[in-house]
């Protein structure tokens, strides 16, 4: 695997788990790039988006819009990665917690 491919996949985990951290399991890509900086994943918000779509072919989020806003929901299938419950390849898979 390359450097890319795993920054890549370790940033659909921290997306992933912000998405589990709301109360509603949703964010918006503007919302989702903050979050990733916090992380050192200091990306543009189409790469942001790129990673939002690339989960919701995985089936880890589903994929609204509002205008030209781009909105993740988390599903039960990510949900269960986070959880340590299943495993979705092409997503970084979560340590355990102490």
């Amino acid at each position: 695997m390359g450097f890319e491919q795993h920054l890549a996949e370790d940033a659909r985990l921290v997306i992933l788990r912000g998405l589990n951290g709301e109360a509603d399991g949703r964010l918006n890509e503007i919302g989702l790039t903050r979050l990733l900086d916090t992380f050192g994943h200091r990306r543009s918000r189409e790469w942001v988006c790129t990673q939002i779509n690339k989960l919701a072919e995985l089936g880890a989020v589903t994929v609204t819009t509002a205008g030209t806003v781009t909105i993740a929901t988390i599903t039960r299938s990510g949900i269960d990665h986070v959880e340590r419950r299943s495993i979705i390849v092409g997503v970084a898979r979560p340590s355990p917690e102490a």
